[in-house]
């Protein structure tokens, strides 16, 4: 007799990983996840056991340079990196400033082709406990001298621009400090424009994907903008609430510009046991539980995209909890309603819209 599985944030409803991926079969092309965060050499070796399990052949991911080696000799070729800055660095105002600029060229020089630029609104308060409010203001001097030094290296690039709806409603609150949602895609366009020889890959839709029509709008401004679909809880809870026909006239309309990701991070602290009892909001404590933590995140979003299931999330969404404690708990995750969309869309979001895109650029 099997062994029941243990009941954890990654896996409320105690599935067997495995046997679901067996279940879903190959996808109907071998997936790119233009959107990872892989470190730690044994946290590495499992996360590629899910993602072989689920069909991903390729994965570009947001690896420190200190675990490039570790990481890149689990994947190989399959494996290929984003630049970002050293964010556990003990001086971290010259982590994002002068020693970024010499990283990217360190990440070009073992064959990047994108740069990240992170600038959602939590990312004040790092800069004000720095004494620089605006340090990673999107259209900031040391953005804007990082972002042509990566194109100088034939980067592209990717930004983080928003957060969920949830966000603004609760931890931004205070739009005197952070500004509302929309403010956040006013530097963003300027940038657009004078980087228009530039591809941007805008993360987890933009920060928008509560809204179809903001990024119908948005990608018919800006012909050099490329969207990716990762952040997996965020994915979940929002495109599961759009209608079906709605969501594949969107993605219809914009082939070859929406790109799978998954939002996937991966560090060696998820195989250690937890310093207090395992709790709901801890991600991972062994092995076990952070096979299941990676693989839920491939899981989830196949089921979104490829069937017509319906039924609660196996994954705990605390945004839920965060915007109506009354109703939620810890424990609680939104519907996810599949969306079974056609194999022509499927294909190029899973396949043909990262490759055509990220195939072309690393061959330059």
């Amino acid at each position: 007799m099997n062994e029941p599985r243990t009941v954890h944030a990654a896996n409320l409803h105690g599935l067997d990983y495995r046997a679901e991926a067996q279940r879903l079969g190959a996808p109907i092309r071998p997936i790119i996840d233009v959107h990872t965060h892989v470190n730690g050499e044994r946290a590495a070796v499992i996360y590629k056991q899910a993602a072989d399990l689920f069909g991903v052949a390729q994965v570009y991911s947001m690896t420190h340079l200190e675990h490039a080696d570790d990481v890149r000799a689990v994947f190989g070729a399959a494996l290929r990196f984003i630049a970002v800055p050293q964010w556990g660095a003990a001086d971290r105002l010259r982590a994002f400033t002068t020693d970024w600029l010499q990283r990217i060229e360190r990440y070009a020089e073992i064959g990047c082709r994108i740069c990240k630029f992170w600038a959602a609104p939590r990312a004040r308060d790092i800069g004000c406990d720095l004494g620089e409010p605006d340090l990673f203001a999107l259209d900031g001097p040391w953005r804007r001298r990082a972002m042509d030094l990566a194109r100088e290296c034939g980067m592209l690039f990717m930004t983080h621009v928003a957060d969920p709806d949830t966000w603004f409603a609760a931890k931004y609150a205070d739009a005197s400090r952070y500004g509302s949602k929309l403010d956040q895609y006013k530097p963003f366009e300027v940038l657009l424009d004078e980087y228009g020889d530039v591809p941007w890959i805008a993360a987890h839709l933009a920060g928008n994907p509560e809204n179809l029509d903001f990024l119908d709008a948005l990608l018919a401004r800006h012909d050099n903008l490329f969207l990716d679909t990762s952040a997996t809880k965020w994915m979940v809870r929002e495109i599961s609430r759009h209608p079906r026909g709605r969501l594949v006239e969107f993605l219809a309309r914009w082939r070859g510009r929406i790109m799978f990701g998954s939002d996937i991070v991966t560090t060696d602290e998820h195989l250690r046991p937890a310093a207090s009892p395992m709790g709901m909001g801890h991600l991972a404590a062994s092995a076990d539980e952070a096979f299941d933590l990676y693989a839920s995140r491939y899981y989830a979003l196949r089921a979104m995209w490829e069937t017509a299931q319906e039924g609660p999330s196996p994954i705990a969404d605390p945004d839920l909890a965060m915007v109506e404690p009354d109703r939620f708990d810890a424990h609680a995750s939104p519907v996810l309603k599949g969306k079974r969309l056609p194999p022509d869309l499927l294909g190029d979001l899973y396949h043909g819209a990262a490759a055509g895109l990220l195939d072309r650029w690393h061959a330059r």
